[in-house]
């Protein structure tokens, strides 16, 4: 029975326990997998990678060390062939063996070429060979002119001609033989040739990253100059694969993978641009990871291990997220059936399920003081509907009292009575019976007229307002409502109407840069700096009001901006006594690209 419930807890598909037990065991096992794999290969990379820096650099240093002594050897032969008194007359000298003149040339040549090969470890013996007989030499093994009919004095003649190297094969001693011709008047006489010390090169190729690595230098026709012991011997390729792995990778120059009589190597070459030499490192790959594979396989176990523990885990935790999950499940089923006295189990967890807790059972009591306000609201909407019902008929009112007003002018013969009662009207209609908070150009000039039809009367002076439109298409233009009517009571208020002078008006609808511009011009008594920033400053500021429609000229220019943005709005020009100019900037809208925006907004 307890085995059965916890299969459901842990089941996915029946509670939140089983998918966050589930999601964490996937999630450690493929961040175990990903880490584990991803370290494993960079561990292999990383060894591989290292292995054949310190072999390239290994054979590197090598080489230049071998050339370094190579290099030596050269100059010892470059001074012994250039020595003629010494050498060249030596060797041609017609002196015999077993003489006192041939015992004479001995000891001084001999002495020559010791002094050229003293503390020089790496040189074991330097000498002179005549084609004529005559042989010298210092340090061993022995030589005598036995030597002429070796394959050894055929390859110093054929190839000596600047420097010749040769690795004979058998003999006493290992020894690489670094040869070069003694020319007298453009004809070979002799051959100087120097031993170098075999020891210093085994030292010097001593490159063995594993045990049983093994490293190969060929001469130009694929003879071998050094060969390491590899261990054991019996992994060793042949002599012909080593020459046939020299011919396919020559010139490479880097490292290369590949499988080698059934075993995986690391191939590394260099050719020496000095001899020619060429390097061949060969690394096994088995022994080079085998410490990567006995890492791997206690990361595994490590591995299985931890995730072990973290299945565990994940079922403690997911227990015990859960349980908070349950309580609030069965408040919740309180609520569903309509009780709202429902009996709390308090959560006191500050996590997410608590803060759900606390949301719920402050939502509860909302839901209580909601329902309360309902109650109360039904009441109130009641009076509401008797109030707008009542806010209806006030305008209705005013309408026909207006007409009646404009009717009886009109009977008593006093046209100026009739003109203003009528523009009141249209102005009256346009604010009050109009809830379109976006006109016309043409509407808006419209109220403008009515307006000026109204205040005109309060002064002597006819009030002069001209109207200038750059294009009849711009009067179709959408534009707020009620933003150039205060603009003009502003101008024949504190503009032309004090002047005395007969002021003017001058209203310009114009497109400037496909947006639409419309200028309010006057000859009045203009303003300071101080005054217009007054009008278009802070709102903690004093605004100066308009006497029609309660809204300032600053209100103007917020509304505008708010509306359009920071780049549309109100610019102000003035001069005192002699003109004001107010510039309004409205993005240029049909009908249809201001509904649009209206649906946007």
């Amino acid at each position: 029975m307890k085995f059965t419930n916890l299969l459901r807890l842990i089941s996915p598909a029946l509670s939140i326990q089983g998918k966050i037990f589930l999601a964490f065991g996937l999630v450690t096992l493929l961040s175990i997998v990903s880490i584990t794999g991803i370290v494993y290969m960079n561990m292999r990379e990383t060894i591989k990678h290292n292995a054949v820096t310190s072999v390239a650099d290994s054979i590197r240093q090598a080489d230049e060390s071998l050339n370094v002594m190579l290099e030596e050897i050269n100059r010892l032969n470059t001074v012994v062939v250039s020595s003629k008194n010494t050498v060249i007359d030596t060797v041609l000298s017609p002196t015999e063996e077993i003489s006192y003149e041939w015992f004479q040339e001995q000891k001084r040549i001999n002495e020559f070429l010791s002094g050229l090969i003293d503390y020089k470890p790496y040189i074991t013996r330097i000498a002179v060979v005549g084609l004529n007989g005559k042989v010298f030499f210092t340090g061993g093994p022995w030589i005598d002119r036995t030597v002429l009919g070796t394959p050894m004095m055929d390859y110093m003649l054929r190839n000596g001609s600047r420097h010749a190297y040769f690795k004979p094969t058998g003999g006493e001693m290992e020894a690489i033989t670094v040869g070069r011709e003694i020319r007298y008047n453009r004809e070979t006489i002799g051959v100087v040739m120097v031993d170098l010390n075999y020891d210093f090169i085994k030292k010097t190729y001593g490159v063995k990253p594993t045990a049983d690595s093994m490293l190969y230098v060929l001469d130009e026709e694929n003879g071998f100059v050094y060969q390491s012991e590899s261990a054991p011997s019996s992994y060793a390729p042949s002599i012909e694969t080593v020459v046939n792995i020299n011919q396919e990778f020559a010139g490479i120059g880097h490292a290369v993978e590949k499988m080698i009589e059934g075993r995986s190597y690391i191939v590394v070459s260099r050719i020496s641009d000095y001899t020619g030499w060429t390097t061949l490192a060969l690394i096994p790959m088995d022994s080079l990871l085998s410490e990567s594979t006995r890492i791997r396989n206690l990361m595994a176990e490590i591995s299985i291990i931890v995730f072990i523990v973290v299945l565990i885990g994940s079922l403690q935790v997911s227990s015990r997220i859960t349980i908070n999950i349950r309580r609030l499940r069965s408040m919740m089923m309180f609520v569903k059936d309509g009780n709202l006295t429902f009996p709390k189990t308090e959560i006191k967890t500050k996590d997410e399920v608590g803060q759900l807790y606390r949301v719920f059972v402050s939502m509860v009591e909302e839901l209580k003081r909601l329902l309360e306000g309902i109650r109360i609201s039904e009441k109130e909407k009641r009076e509401a509907e008797l109030t707008a019902l009542q806010a209806q008929i006030r305008p209705h009112f005013l309408y026909n009292s207006l007409n009646t007003i404009k009717y009886l002018a009109k009977l008593n013969g006093a046209p100026n009575i009739e003109e203003v009662s009528g523009s009141l009207i249209e102005l009256m209609r346009g604010v009050l019976g109009n809830s379109n908070e976006f006109i016309t150009v043409r509407e808006e000039l419209d109220y403008v007229s009515s307006y000026v039809s109204i205040e005109k009367y309060k002064y002597m002076e006819p009030i002069q307002v001209y109207t200038q439109v750059e294009d009849e298409a711009l009067l179709e233009c959408r534009v707020l409502k009620l933003m150039l009517q205060p603009l003009v009571e502003n101008a024949i208020i504190h503009g032309v109407g004090p002047s005395e002078d007969g002021g003017f008006v001058l209203i310009r609808v114009y497109e400037e840069h496909n947006d639409l511009k419309i200028e309010v011009n006057d000859n009045g008594q203009g303003m300071t700096q101080e005054q217009a920033d007054l009008l278009l400053g802070d709102t903690d500021k004093k605004e100066i009001p308009s006497r029609f429609s309660g809204m300032g000229i600053r209100n103007v220019h917020e509304r505008i901006v708010r509306m359009y943005g920071e780049r549309y709005g109100m610019k102000l020009y003035s001069e005192p006594g002699r003109y004001t100019k107010v510039e309004v900037t409205f993005p240029k809208l049909s009908s249809m690209d201001q509904s649009d925006k209206e649906e946007v907004v």
